[in-house]
């Protein structure tokens, strides 16, 4: 029977205030409007930035609201004006979007659409600056355009990669965010030759994907820096060879890893947010070729101080975002790396609960304890 067109009445996490458990609660999801999709997410996982806008650090609080902005789908209905997508077609929500009108979309040198770049401050749909989620007629407001901790979510068009329909969406999920953020910092921004060193800062889900970029690439030395030592052991499966913990060294890790590498690494990636780790990540990487590439989101104070001799001497600084990737262009192709086994996403996933119990998934990031934690909508 067709739900087409018709408001949809399923289950969906939501977060009524800051820090508090998420309920599951029944809501109502309206129907796309011209160039929405209405997507019926059968897996998601959590995300560090979903429990970031929950504990309300980063924004102007905004509850109720559901969260989630990993996750794998198939399209229940298009709305108005939609060609490229039909249901049926499996999907990947992605945070930011490519709308392939603007200017960005249009040039060969950006993925940051003008329309469609991440904003956790609008809890609304563009079409009518309206919400698709309700209970019992309260609007609930919307999450980086994805809200994926519902059965059913409405997205823009420009915000879904479809996607090969035999990749399995339990595992390919995670390309949504953070793993694709990890993994595109290295192959398309860092770029290292094969046999290079690189050094990665963070070992989280994003640093590993670095990490596995580099190995991918064909990294002769891959250096992982961590403050936390549990993180060595899991990292060597990521392609990580050598590890720093800068707390073990009286001098600056930026020329540990000098002395380490006769002069610097050829390639750096940093993927902390520590504005620390940033200026260390920069300064580690050999003169006359080095390039660092800056993936963690800093603090709104923080000031990136260097030496400008450090420009001079030819050391390249350079930024990402979402890893140079345009979502609906690029993401296919890396699930197809997926697919062919050049990419590795199961050692990513460390914890799977069933949608009843996503709380116990905010529980194991609050504790560090692993990866990614599949969450299956429909259990």
């Amino acid at each position: 029977m067709s739900t087409a067109g018709q408001v949809i009445r399923c289950r969906a996490a939501v977060a009524w205030e800051a820090g508090k458990p998420l309920v599951i609660e029944e809501v109502e999801v309206a129907p796309p409007q011209e160039m929405e999709v209405r997507v019926k997410i059968l897996f998601t996982s959590l995300c560090h930035t979903d429990v970031y806008f929950w504990e309300a650090k980063g924004q102007t609080p905004m509850f109720p609201r559901i969260f989630g902005h990993e996750a794998g789908g198939i399209v229940e209905s298009v709305g108005e004006g939609v060609i490229d997508l039909k249901p049926g077609d499996h999907v990947l929500p992605v945070f930011t979007g490519e709308c392939k009108e603007c200017k960005p979309c249009k040039s060969e040198e950006s993925n940051i659409c003008d329309l469609l770049r991440i904003n956790t401050d609008r809890g609304v749909m563009l079409n009518d600056g309206k919400s698709r989620f309700s209970i019992k007629g309260k609007p609930i407001y919307h999450f980086v355009g994805t809200s994926t901790f519902s059965e059913y979510t409405v997205t823009h068009v420009g915000s879904l990669a479809k996607i090969n329909p035999a990749a399995p969406l339990d595992k390919v999920c995670v390309l949504s965010c953070g793993i694709s953020t990890g993994l595109g910092a290295t192959l398309n921004v860092a770029k290292p030759k094969k046999g290079s060193t690189v050094a990665i800062f963070g070992l989280g889900a994003v640093g590993l994907a670095a990490a596995e970029g580099a190995r991918i690439a064909g990294a002769s030395r891959i250096i992982g820096v961590d403050l936390n030592s549990k993180r060595f052991e899991e990292a060597k499966k990521f392609g990580v060879t050598e590890f720093v913990n800068p707390k073990e060294h009286d001098k600056p890790v930026q020329e540990v890893i000098a002395e380490m590498t006769d002069g610097g690494v050829d390639r750096s990636v940093e993927c902390t947010g520590s504005i620390n780790a940033m200026i260390s990540a920069f300064e580690c990487v050999h003169d006359g070729w080095g390039v660092a590439v800056l993936v963690g989101v800093p603090n709104k104070d923080d000031a990136f101080k260097t030496h400008p001799m450090n420009f001079l001497n030819e050391r390249t600084l350079t930024g990402t975002f979402f890893g140079n990737y345009r979502p609906r262009s690029d993401l296919p192709a890396v699930v197809e790396k997926y697919m062919n086994k050049e990419l590795e996403l199961e050692k990513f996933i460390t914890h799977s609960v069933p949608f009843a119990q996503i709380n116990k998934a905010f529980e194991y990031m609050l504790k560090g304890d692993g990866l990614r934690c599949i969450i299956r909508m429909d259990a």
